[in-house]
This record gives C-alpha cells, structure tokens and sequence, in this order.
C-alpha cells in the first residue's frame, strides 16, 4: 500500500513539473512585445557569442532576448568576423544600428533603446 501511496505522489508531482513547464516557456515574457518592436523598428543589434557585453545586453531582455534583431558577427571558432559584419563595417560589440542609420556601441538601457526606436517600455 505505502508503494501505491509513494507512487502517487510521485506521478502526481511529475504531473506539476511537466504543466509548470509548459505555462513557464509558452506564456509571453514582459519584454517580448518591446524587443518586437525594436525589431519592427529596423534596429539591428550586431554582436558576438564570445562578447561578455553583448550577453549582458541580452540578459536585460530575459526570455524576451528571443525577439531582437541580433546579428551574431563571430565565425564559430571565435577567431574570425562573418562577412555580414564586415559589409556593415561593424568595429566593435555590441553595436546597434537603427533605421535612421545611426549607431551606438556599447551596452544600452532598455529607456536609451526607448528613446532611440520609439517603442515603449512596459
């Protein structure tokens, strides 16, 4: 009986878990609809994987990170620059572009990134 008992429990933990996780990555996260926009906006983040400041700019975003418009410029072995990068003579990480072809480098607030796309903050 007291297997029976664990049994239950056990499956109806496992039951918790797998719902939990299912609400967890499909429900929108708070940023989504700001990174969409900054996307809709015609900015482009170019970055590196290897770059420890374009991966604090990501995390400003969270899960919302999903949305950007980000251009990785790193070759896979990290020693080297895709040619995408190269055409748009991009110099350092992370570097944004805007539709007005403006560009900043350097990690940007969330309210810097506001101001210079026209999206709103939530």
């Amino acid at each position: 009986m007291k297997l029976e008992k664990n049994t239950w429990i056990f499956l109806s933990a496992l039951l918790l878990l797998i719902v939990g996780s299912v609400y967890y990555y499909t429900r929108s996260a708070p940023l989504d609809n700001f990174a969409q926009c900054i996307s809709d906006k015609g900015a482009k983040f170019y970055g590196a994987f290897w770059c420890p400041h374009c991966q604090n700019q990501k995390a400003i975003f969270g899960r919302s990170q999903k949305k950007l418009p980000y251009v990785e410029c790193s070759t896979p072995s990290g020693n080297g620059v895709l040619d995408v990068c190269k055409q748009a003579k991009i110099e350092g990480y992370p570097t944004w572009e805007f539709a007005d072809k403006t560009r900043e480098s350097g990690e940007m607030s969330l309210s810097d990134l506001a101001k210079k796309t026209g999206c709103t903050l939530p």
